[in-house]
């Protein structure tokens, strides 16, 4: 039966609907915000699976292309692999469901969240995740829910909730805050260097609406009746627990005190496992253990005795596995310009944590294009973080990268993007590459700090250098309470919270928190970021200690960008007919050229040389020609008894009129020229419909005692017809024929009579002559 509850939300009316679609999984909720609906699915196995300790849990985030009415591209035109969206927005619902199950569900678990329709406005990720909640709530499943995702922006001085993609646009911060009604369970997002108390109030107006999403949720569930599922039956081995807790729990205690290095603490706790397996294998009749296997049970317990050990030690002592203060962090390295032949590099080493970050400039055409739900995009900053298992001294296969991977290099990508350069002042596509080669924790945190030291070493105008810091979390109660700061891999595994924080001096540019227990208190929170605030101080202090402001110059091996402007009319011609005019210059001068609709041209070239011929190439393709400017033409045709076409600029040609080659009368062109010849021109005139008309004459000194003619109109026409540029060749035209003339022979101005040039409209010569010898013939 179909159940629908619905409340305002925003402004926007939110509604959860069951019962009519999906009805065969174990639950299945659409969520509708807008026109932007998901629906989100929790089915789990019939049996459970043996011999596991971990909840077997799949979450997957799906968007259908015609969600937005849009056709998908490839070959096959249908939805293939996950996009890194879709991976991002799967983690997002992922991490705060999964400490709210009870410990010991082995089932496998499956959540899938499906976009199926998408308004352009709503973002359909957090919708996912309340709908995630509400389908493992009423799908019988131990989940101690609800819980809900919402997101917090800030616009025009107020917080806003769940804001449109148009208010995120202008927003100082976009943050994921999720929860159940009493403490915040998971946080993410990016900011503008915010303070850390407006981050806490960004906090507490998310968990207001946290709040009532949940209340939503239970709404839903009281209207339906719900069988619960059973739990898997549990062997219980209590004697073999506390005979293992009872001889390893000592030994445990003195080797988190004693053993402060990863790989010590390692080695010392193999030898224990293989001495109390010895043990209780000794101890213990066959029937008693015969269908475990021993070491999995004393792995377990191992587990719990070394957590508690840890757990005591820093309650108790303050003091960690590695020998630190709660608030300590570990010795800082750091080294640049590592890799000679990357445009910009870095060695962070934090520890027994250490990041190998190299930085590559590129052009526009490198940017990544980026299609979903939402229009097409590119990104020009990118940053890959790499987490190759030899990092923590461990063999595995090396295939496609990992979620995990994606997750930590997204964190570390948002933390820098805050800081970068705007566009116009630095208009190169950025990507940065994190190989960790060691992993001892925080190998995200590594990676921003190496990636900001990578770019002011390469010469990026970062407005200012940022810092990353994980923290942890020990937590009993909240009298009982301990804050480590820069943890390490065994303190994240065994503690409760692993909270990362991003910033300049300034303030936050991203954060990230996920913890293992069913929430922490906005109290808690507020104590790890002012704590979390003084140790990115002080990893700042060591990295300026290197370098203290970002690089004059680029890294010779990085691309070198010249912008110039061109007439938006005369993109086509640069570009030329099938793209062959751009392919010409790009295969002469070598660089890369990317022109823009505004017709900005930005062009890439490793030299200097390059770039310069580049720019020339192209500004002799748009050049307009001016009056009065000289050029070194080409002739590029001959036009007997008229002159020559000579090309000044490419695809822009004039007439030469012999009358213009030289100061005496030049009685055949191919005397003086032929096609190929370089001339130098003067550019005298350019007439109605843009001809052009050029003159040599005018660059040549005047020979002594010439005196230069009075008209320097163009002669008139040839034969019978007369006017035009030329005296005619019959019945003696005149010297400097006129326009128009009519009589054979030609005239001057209108002349009209047989003989020289008319005068206006005479019938017989009345123009100007002269009666050199190139008079009449």
């Amino acid at each position: 039966m179909k159940t629908v509850v619905e409340m305002e939300f925003g402004g926007r009316t939110l509604s959860l609907e069951t019962g009519r679609l999906a009805k065969l999984a174990n639950g299945a909720v659409m969520v509708r915000l807008g026109d932007t609906m998901v629906l989100s699915v929790a089915v789990a196995s019939a049996a459970p699976r043996e011999g596991i300790d971990f909840l077997p849990m799949q979450v997957e985030y799906r968007e259908k292309y015609a969600a937005a009415g849009k056709m998908p591209g490839g070959f096959f035109k249908r939805e293939a692999r996950p996009s890194e969206k879709e991976i991002l927005s799967a983690r997002l619902i992922d991490r705060p469901i999964r400490p709210m199950f009870t410990k010991g569900w082995t089932y496998e678990t499956q959540v899938i969240c499906t976009v199926y329709s998408f308004d352009q406005e709503n973002d359909a990720d957090v919708l996912a995740a309340v709908g995630a909640s509400a389908a493992l709530m009423i799908s019988g499943m131990p989940f101690a829910g609800p819980i809900s995702n919402v997101r917090v922006g800030h616009v025009d001085g107020q917080f806003v909730i769940n804001p449109t993609y148009q208010q995120l646009a202008e927003s100082e911060l976009d943050i994921i805050v999720s929860g159940t009604d009493d403490s915040i369970v998971m946080v993410e997002g990016e900011c503008d260097e915010i303070s850390e108390e407006m981050f806490i109030e960004a906090l507490e107006f998310g968990h207001k609406h946290v709040k009532m999403l949940n209340d939503l949720q239970r709404k839903l569930y009281s209207k339906l009746d719900i069988k619960k599922l059973e739990m898997p039956a549990k062997k219980e081995f209590s004697d073999i627990d506390e005979f293992i807790r009872k001889h390893s729990s000592e030994r445990m205690s003195l080797n988190a005190r004693e053993a402060t290095s990863k790989e010590g603490r390692k080695e010392r706790y193999k030898i224990l496992k293989d001495e109390i397996a010895l043990l209780v294998a000794d101890n213990f009749p066959p029937t008693t253990h015969a269908d475990l296997e021993i070491d999995k049970i004393v792995q377990q317990v191992l587990h719990d005795v070394e957590s508690d050990s840890m757990r005591e030690m820093v309650l108790a002592d303050g003091r960690r596995l590695d020998g630190r203060k709660t608030d300590e962090i570990r010795p800082i390295e750091c080294e640049i310009e590592q890799l000679p032949r990357a445009h910009g590099s870095a060695l962070f080493t934090r520890g027994e944590t250490q990041s190998l970050t190299s930085m590559t400039l590129g052009t526009k055409g490198d940017r990544q294009m980026i299609d979903g739900l939402l229009p097409k995009s590119d990104k020009r900053f990118m940053l890959h973080y790499n987490f190759p298992q030899f990092s923590t001294g461990e063999t595995g296969r090396l295939g496609a990268t990992s979620r995990r991977e994606i997750g930590h290099g997204n964190l570390a990508e948002r933390g820098l993007k805050a800081m970068l350069p705007n566009e116009d002042e630095f208009p190169y596509t950025i990507r940065i590459v994190s190989d960790i080669l060691e992993s001892n924790g925080s190998s995200s945190m590594a990676t921003v700090c190496a990636g900001s030291l990578a770019m002011m070493s390469g010469g990026v105008p970062l407005r200012k250098p940022v810092a990353g810091i994980a923290m942890g979390l020990i937590f009993e109660s909240e009298k009982r309470v301990a804050i480590l700061s820069d943890i390490l891999g065994d303190e994240d595994h065994l503690g409760d919270m692993d909270f990362k924080v991003v910033g300049t001096r300034d303030g936050i540019t991203a954060c990230q928190m996920d913890i293992k227990i069913q929430g922490i208190s906005l109290e808690v929170m507020k104590r790890a970021l002012h704590q979390a605030r003084d140790g990115r101080f002080h990893i700042l202090d060591k990295m300026n200690e290197v370098v203290q402001k970002p690089a004059d110059d680029l890294s010779p091996f990085a691309p070198r960008l010249t912008r110039i402007q061109i007439p938006v009319e005369c993109i086509g011609m640069v570009i030329g007919s099938g793209g062959e005019t751009i392919r010409g210059i790009v295969a002469a001068s070598g660089a890369e050229i990317n022109i823009e609709e505004d017709g900005t041209v930005v062009i890439a070239a490793t030299s200097e040389d390059s770039s310069n011929m580049a720019v020339e190439m192209i500004k002799a393709l748009t050049a307009m020609p001016e009056v009065g400017k000289t050029y070194n033409g080409r002739v590029v045709q001959i036009r007997e008894g008229l002159g020559a076409i000579v090309e000044i600029l490419p695809k822009k040609s004039g007439l030469l009129h012999i009358s213009q080659i030289d100061h005496h009368r030049v009685e055949n062109v191919e005397d003086m020229l032929a096609v190929g010849d370089r001339v130098e021109v003067k550019l005298l005139e350019i007439q109605d419909g843009g001809k052009l008309r050029l003159s040599r004459k005018a660059l040549i000194p005047m020979p002594e005692g010439m005196t230069e003619r009075p008209d320097d109109r163009p002669r008139g026409g040839s034969g019978f017809s007369g006017g035009g540029d030329r005296g005619g060749s019959r019945n003696g035209g005149g010297d400097r024929g006129g326009d128009r003339g009519r009589g054979p022979g030609g005239g001057g101005d209108r002349g009209r009579g047989p003989g020289g040039g008319g005068g206006n409209r005479g019938p017989g010569g009345g123009g100007e002559r002269r009666d050199d010898n190139r008079g009449n013939r």
